[in-house]
């Protein structure tokens, strides 16, 4: 282990010394300079080498003030109240190039001084991305000590979500599985997590409580379970969910009814347990967007009363941050204003950052990944389907399989993607408020500084899962 370590550190250039868990930094400017080592190694590498670079990426992180936190304080400040409803938490889906496009993010938030965003992925991201938490957390925290960002870096677990087909066959397996994943997120450093029990609602039941009830029985169960695994001083951000986006739009009474019923089941199973922070509800949108036969995306309608009206109704009534709203990232331009003026506490932002990626790629390496869909993903090709909806809602297939390509595009090519991320992500930040929010998140965050566990990079890898059938 000594060796890999030494190995590392040289590829650092030795601008940082470990010593026993404590790092020095001697250099901070060639540290920042090479750090994208570790997490090259850490997304295309294997073994003690791969777990070493994640190890030490956190050590390292956590020296050079990059610390990840939980944004659960000043979401509960803003449900008292204390906190303003003058902006809306950008959460960012980072799924290719995690290190780039996070890079992209931390230089908008430099600029803008913002300091409320989240980066976040789903479990049904894992899957298909390959990108497991400790991947995910390295190529962040590396990001953030390239782009020399200090303070706390908010990393999120995106719809934790149970499959509802596998419930149906295995529901203790697939419980158990996201069990499993749960303690392996907080290990890698993810405090903030969204429970997504809602695929569980049972519409064919007569009252919305009745409807809601496995819902919110399963996610009073996993807050249990992440209050019990969280590091000390750590109270981390959970997030419920009362309905899947793409249905119907959300109700007042099953808010009210999920609310109710899952604080009274947690009061029966972990009295005095900490709760939710903030809720998802449905308002009209889908993840994705709706691809058009010639490839444009259709036109959505998002009812923004419904969404001031319930993230009211959690702040007022339930005495957390608001209402979160999914699936906007393909919305014009011009919506994303709304969100701060109808109170959205968070909003999720994924697919048009994917879609930026792919008009940029080479043209050679892009038709080599659609040749990839028309023989891995040809079963999910309806008869009706044209060239361009097929690979609109396919391409996401080929983000894992095509990991190393991507990370070993060109440099001009891949510092031109950053760019117009960057660009992207400066033009979200202040539409939604986000700009001049470090001095907010630095009165109601304390991030405790919590150190990683060698055994856990060193650990036995998760097996990959059928992820299919999940929401992104």
């Amino acid at each position: 282990m000594s060796q890999e370590l030494n190995e590392l550190l040289n590829l650092l250039e030795n601008s940082v010394t470990i010593h026993e868990g404590k790092v020095e930094i001697k250099d901070a400017a060639r540290l920042r300079a090479t750090i994208h080592h570790l997490a090259e190694i850490s997304a295309l590498g294997s073994g003690v080498k791969q777990g070493m670079a994640r190890y030490i990426t956190r050590l390292i992180a956590l020296e050079a003030g990059a610390i990840p936190a939980s944004i659960n304080e000043l979401y509960m400040a803003r449900g008292r109240g204390e906190a303003p409803t003058t902006f809306t938490v950008p959460a960012i889906n980072l799924r290719t190039l995690t290190f780039d496009s996070a890079r992209a993010v931390f230089r908008a938030a430099k600029c803008l001084d913002a300091g409320a965003f989240i980066l976040e992925i789903a479990r049904s991201e894992m899957g298909y991305t390959d990108q497991r938490p400790a991947e995910y957390v390295t190529s962040v925290l590396a990001a953030a000590v390239a782009e020399g960002y200090q303070g706390p870096v908010f990393i999120q677990g995106d719809h934790f979500q149970v499959s509802a087909k596998k419930y149906a066959s295995a529901p203790e397996a697939e419980l158990q599985a996201v069990r499993d994943l749960t303690k392996e997120a907080i290990n890698a450093g993810f405090f903030n997590i969204d429970i997504d029990t809602s695929t569980l609602v049972d519409l064919s039941k007569e009252s919305k409580a009745e409807q809601q009830t496995l819902n919110t029985g399963l996610s009073a169960m996993y807050t249990k379970l992440i209050r019990e695994l969280e590091p000390k001083g750590v109270t981390i951000s959970v997030g419920g969910e009362i309905g899947e986006v793409g249905g119907h739009n959300s109700t007042e009474e099953e808010l009210r009814a999920y609310m109710d019923g899952y604080n009274a089941e947690l009061e029966k199973t972990a009295p005095g347990a900490v709760g939710i922070s903030k809720i998802s509800i449905q308002t009209g949108t889908s993840h994705g967007g709706v691809v058009l036969p010639d490839g444009s995306i259709a036109k959505v309608s998002v009812d923004f009363d419904t969404l001031r009206h319930l993230s009211q109704v959690a702040c007022k009534s339930y005495r957390i941050g608001g209402a979160v709203q999914h699936g906007a990232s393909t919305l014009p331009e011009d919506a994303f204003g709304n969100f701060v003026q109808y109170e959205a506490v968070e909003v999720h932002l994924a697919t048009n950052f994917q879609n930026m990626l792919f008009e940029r790629l080479p043209a050679d390496l892009k038709a080599e990944m659609y040749a990839y869909l028309d023989e891995k993903s040809a079963a999910e090709r309806k008869p009706d389907m044209t060239d361009e909806q097929f690979y609109y809602k396919t391409r996401k297939n080929v983000i894992g399989p095509f990991k190393a390509k991507t990370w070993g595009m060109p440099a001009d090519k891949r510092q031109e993607i950053g760019l117009a991320w960057e660009d992207q992500f400066t033009k979200l930040f202040r539409m939604l408020g986000a700009a001049g929010t470090r001095p907010l998140v630095e009165k109601f965050v304390n991030p405790v500084t919590v150190k990683p566990d060698l055994k856990y990079y060193l650990g036995e890898a998760a097996a990959a899962e059928d992820v299919s059938d999940l929401a992104d």
